[in-house]
């Protein structure tokens, strides 16, 4: 696909034609043998654009993946997520499962394993796509029939019940609420919870403590102009404020407290934590602003940067400080620690460039590691995962791919997270070049088995 106006659409951000599957893949290095399991990542590759309208976030959903087993790589494969649209392209029936909101489209931001099974994942309101381990998909999955509407692509586990929580939001179908939703350890559903918002929000994501649900109300809201236009429907609205909801984990909807916080948009907090004061401490990657200029995408505005806020639901105060004024996102940290007190974080650094750097966070100290992956090359979001005896918190690996752009490649790349500028562990090497995309995880075969011959 050739474009020559939307940055979106070139270069490494332009969708790959094939998929493919290509077993023993080249290691440089050596992997470590505990990593027995798939490093999954998800993200947008349009079957078809429009260079003028299209948004980065609107596009086919292509799940890429690779086996790790025993210090080998044993396969790359990468493939489109099923959904009405791909199915049409093909000569195909609609893939099995409800399409609860009628989304043409497959699920293209986030892909990862809970009770047993593989779910591709999408924001506003589309329902998981349940995938074999080969990523092959199966159909539409809504918890089992358990799912009333809306699903995101941000949920959170809870490391102590093993539960799932997500705040979600559908247009055009939740016209005036967002709704807490919580996923039992089976799979199924256990509780939603309707909450009131003045207006038509793009909720990306979530906060959870031990306390809380943490709502993000912020002002990127329905542009009326953009949607009746069948354009991506969000758009910066300075005039609707910005806050955050903290709903207590099994109250209602008027045991909610907001509070009101800088002027701002955040994707993606890194984690958050109750303190005994009853203050609740949050990362968070902070916009000033969000699809003001560039409606097409998130990075022609502004870049993020790290921040903590310190939010008391008692005196309805939030104080702000800087963590990181460098461009910061796709924040991630050791999953035990989702809700809880925690050390290290780590992100990638996008930018203008290619050479997107991988940064390890102390909080407590608040040193920078940055490690920079070489000319041309960028890191995409780094996956923590835990060596199986850790003596530390940041005692495991980061995962993340590589994207070699001025080679047009890309490679799997594990690094010692007490050790970022060690360099790589292992490089696995990919057979096709892997596009800019969102969220993935590390998903061991212990939590989802391969299928049995």
């Amino acid at each position: 696909m050739t474009d020559t106006q939307n940055r979106y659409l070139v270069g490494n951000y332009a969708p790959v034609e094939r998929e493919v599957t290509a077993v023993d893949l080249q290691v440089i290095g050596q992997l470590p043998a505990d990593l027995d399991g798939r490093y999954l990542r998800n993200g947008p590759n349009p079957l078809a654009a429009d260079s003028a309208t299209h948004h980065w976030f609107i596009g086919d959903g292509m799940v890429h993946g690779v086996r790790l087993r025993g210090g080998r790589a044993e396969w790359y494969r990468n493939r489109y997520v099923g959904s009405a649209q791909l199915s049409a392209s093909r000569g195909q029936p609609d893939i099995a499962g409800r399409n609860w909101n009628d989304n043409p489209s497959g699920p293209n931001t986030n892909v990862g394993g809970f009770a047993g099974t593989t779910w591709a994942m999408v924001e506003a309101g589309g329902c998981p796509v349940e995938l074999t381990y080969d990523l092959e998909t199966v159909g539409r999955n809504d918890f089992f029939g358990t799912l009333p509407g809306a699903f995101t692509a941000h949920p959170k586990v809870d490391p102590d019940t093993g539960e799932m929580h997500a705040v979600v939001y559908a247009w055009p179908q939740f016209v005036d609420h967002v709704q807490y939703v919580v996923v039992g350890t089976d799979g199924r559903v256990r509780r939603t919870v309707d909450i009131p918002v003045p207006g038509m929000v793009m909720v990306h994501d979530m906060s959870l403590t031990a306390r809380y649900a943490v709502v993000y109300d912020m002002p990127v809201t329905v542009d009326f102009d953009l949607a009746f236009a069948g354009r991506f429907p969000f758009r910066w609205n300075n005039d609707y404020g910005s806050r955050l909801g903290f709903l207590p984990r099994e109250g209602d909807a008027s045991a909610i407290v907001w509070v009101d916080v800088p002027v701002c948009y955040s994707f993606h907090p890194m984690n958050a934590y109750d303190q005994a004061d009853g203050s609740v401490v949050i990362d968070l990657c902070v916009y000033d602003r969000m699809f003001d200029d560039d409606i097409l995408g998130p990075f022609g505005d502004n870049f993020a940067r790290l921040e903590r806020w310190v939010v008391n639901p008692a005196t309805r105060t939030c104080s702000t400080s800087v963590i990181d004024s460098s461009p910061c996102e796709f924040p991630r940290h050791r999953g035990a620690l989702t809700g809880k007190p925690y050390r290290f974080g780590y992100c990638s650094g996008p930018d203008d460039t290619s050479e997107w750097p991988t940064r390890k966070y102390d909080v407590h100290t608040g040193e920078r590691t940055e490690y920079r992956h070489g000319t041309g090359r960028g890191g995409g979001e780094p996956v923590f995962v835990s060596r199986p005896d850790p003596t530390a918190e940041d005692d495991g690996w980061l995962l993340t791919f590589v994207h070699d752009v001025p080679a047009g490649t890309a490679e799997l790349v594990v690094l010692d997270a007490q050790d970022l500028l060690r360099g790589p562990v292992a490089r696995v090497l990919l057979p096709q070049r892997v596009p800019y995309g969102f969220h993935g995880n590390w998903v061991s075969d212990r939590s989802v088995p391969p299928a049995t011959p």
